[in-house]
């Protein structure tokens, strides 16, 4: 009996079923079985997908003697392969030199690449070659930290359906043309951008993330949209910017997402939307939008306080609200709480909303009257938790006995009161 051949049936078994396996190892292992057997030599040579990080590394203190193992390993590992290459990550600290990096994508435009992440230490940028534009197969890009310069003759990444640029150095109108010569792009990530104005056209956009100092964000030809988060930073510039801007942001930002079902705005997000928004009728019904969450509300500017009631009055199928105060003054008429019975009638109601969530509560009297109208105003309403600021001591009572006197449309609502420890 041929003990070998029977006793390694492991190695008889079909080559993508041995490369599911090889897989779901560090790839570094996947490469150590190669000396296993003479059938082992080249198995870890046929996989598509390529991970290379921090577990690649060899030990030791010398940072450079690393770095380059690093290299060496990466570059056997790219030309001893055999096949095509569908997932190349990188993403280790430490950061190879321009000329290995360039000559590995060079390799991985010729291998098919379908999905491409490069994340490399932690200080130091590099600069995408022209090569990475090449790469007609790609749907999956991700890059950090990254200076990229579209060549003239890029028609654009015609199969891409995730795009996520992070710290990327790029001119604002080349950003622009990158993300709409994305026909078939679905989610789209945005992060620490400075001072860009950017109009995104996306028809097939699902996902969209922006983090960043943005001037004007305005979205066009983006109907498929269904998540949005967006965290605005504020400089002085900006906020110069903001003063002397002209439009309804809201229109421009929201105004055509009429699948939306689910929104985050972080902090400066309901500023932002606020400028040129004036109350009034609202021509865009948000059916899908079932939760929305809302960072640094100020409920002593009444423009915010619209943007908020706007949101919710134009989503008729809310489900879960969750919104964090903000108490800077900024106007003088935070007193006007007959306006809660002069602009909003009585018959406005919240048939689907069942949780609402606030927290950093301060006890204004508009974050008052806004409990106070969502109380009397949804019927379907199972749980609303409210959360001081831990910076209120002094209105803890007077605010936990306004919450329990006030009307509940709902009768099986429930308020919980929870206050921070300091």
């Amino acid at each position: 009996m041929d003990t070998d051949s029977d006793s390694d049936l492991l190695s008889d078994l079909p080559q993508s079923i041995i490369e599911s396996i090889l897989v779901k190892v560090p790839l570094v292992d996947a490469v150590r079985t190669s000396i296993l057997s003479r059938k082992w030599r080249y198995k870890w040579a046929a996989i598509t997908e390529l991970v290379f990080n921090d577990t690649c590394l060899t030990s030791g203190h010398d940072k450079s003697i690393i770095s380059c193992n690093l290299v060496n390993f990466i570059t056997r590992c790219l030309f001893l392969h055999d096949g095509p290459i569908h997932k190349f990550e990188l993403n280790t600290s430490y950061s190879p030199a321009s000329p290995d990096l360039d000559q590995w994508l060079l390799f991985l435009s010729r291998k098919d690449i379908k999905e491409l992440i490069i994340d490399i230490g932690e200080d130091d940028w590099f600069r995408a070659p022209s090569c990475v534009f090449f790469c007609p197969k790609l749907t999956h890009l991700v890059l950090v930290r990254c200076e990229l310069n579209p060549p003239p003759n890029f028609k654009g990444f015609l199969c891409l359906k995730h795009l996520s640029l992070q710290q990327v150095i790029i001119p604002p109108h080349d950003i622009e043309v990158l993300i709409s010569s994305c026909p078939l792009l679905e989610s789209l990530t945005l992060s620490y951008f400075d001072s860009l104005e950017l109009t995104i056209r996306a028809p097939n956009l699902k996902y969209l993330n922006l983090e960043g100092e943005f001037k004007d964000i305005r979205l066009e030809n983006t109907p498929q949209l269904i998540g949005i988060s967006v965290a605005m930073y504020m400089t002085d510039d900006i906020a110069e910017h903001f003063e002397q801007c002209s439009g309804c942001n809201f229109d421009k930002f929201l105004g055509g997402v009429p699948c939306l079902e689910r929104l985050i705005g972080h902090i400066y997000f309901t500023k932002y939307l606020s400028i040129g928004n004036e109350q009034g009728n609202f021509p865009v019904t948000y059916q899908n939008l079932k939760f929305i969450e809302l960072y640094q509300v100020s409920f002593e500017d009444m423009k915010e306080l619209f943007v908020v009631l706007r949101l919710i009055v134009s989503s008729p199928n809310l489900e879960e609200l969750q919104i964090s105060s903000s108490s800077i003054t900024t106007t003088t008429d935070i007193y006007d709480l007959e306006f809660w019975e002069r602009d909003w009638p009585a018959d406005c109601i919240f048939g689907k909303l069942k949780i609402v969530h606030m927290t950093d509560f301060s006890g204004l009297p508009h974050e008052i009257a806004f409990i106070k109208f969502l109380l009397g105003h949804s019927p379907v309403l199972e749980q609303m938790i409210v959360a001081p600021t831990i910076y209120v001591t002094d209105k803890v009572v007077k605010m936990l006995i306004d919450l329990l006197t006030f009307r509940r449309a709902s009768p099986q609502a429930t308020v919980k009161f929870i206050q921070e420890p300091l």
